[in-house]
């Protein structure tokens, strides 16, 4: 049996910190996993710039609030999950993907949690399990699903790679340079027809 595992930011929504960065005016906090692999440091960077300046859960909420699915997402999301189980892997957290997820139609998604103090400030995080993504796969994989992966960023190569098929979806140019062996798409309906093809 096969599943579609899917990242969420950058492939089926924008990038939550770009969104929160061009808000608060705070350029720095642009940086995302598609420039920086280490996602504890670059969680630890961000959590520090957020205490810099005074911002906490309620003012990232407010702009999530504002994001929509790219365009074509959701019509994407729900023709692939009529074809095949899916399910959405992503290491953000559950406080910031509920009302992404409302606009996807209530797909399944396994992410992290925000460690938020009394006054409302993040403190840190706490990740479900190391290597999530990885580790989600080859859990997956362990219980007799075949998986099919689609990711944009460096933290999502080892579960496209650990796939029995995998694609890169809007990715950056230096990612597909570094990978010229995964198929790379840029529109909806090329990266359905690749997971279609990749059923069964």
């Amino acid at each position: 049996m096969d599943i579609a595992c899917l990242d969420m930011e950058g492939v089926l929504v924008p990038e939550i910190w770009i969104a929160f960065a061009e808000a608060s005016g705070i350029p720095e906090l642009r940086r995302t996993t598609r420039d920086e692999p280490d996602y504890d440091k670059l969680m630890a960077w961000r959590i520090g710039i957020l205490r810099e300046h005074g911002l906490g859960l309620k003012e990232i909420q407010d702009v999530i609030a504002t994001i929509d699915p790219l365009p074509g997402a959701k019509e994407f999301l729900d023709e692939l999950r009529a074809t095949c189980q899916a399910i959405i892997i992503s290491d953000t957290f559950d406080v910031f993907a509920q009302p992404l997820m409302r606009k996807l139609g209530w797909p399944t998604i396994f992410c992290n949690e925000l460690v938020v103090g009394d006054d409302g400030m993040v403190e840190g995080i706490r990740m479900r399990c190391p290597e999530s993504k990885l580790t989600t796969v080859r859990g997956l994989q362990s219980i007799g699903f075949e998986t099919i992966a689609t990711g944009d960023s460096y933290n999502d190569l080892a579960m496209i790679r650990a796939s029995k098929a995998g694609f890169l979806f809007r990715s950056t140019p230096q990612i597909m340079a570094d990978n010229p062996d995964l198929p790379a798409f840029e529109e909806f309906d090329e990266l359905l027809a690749a997971f279609k093809g990749a059923l069964g």
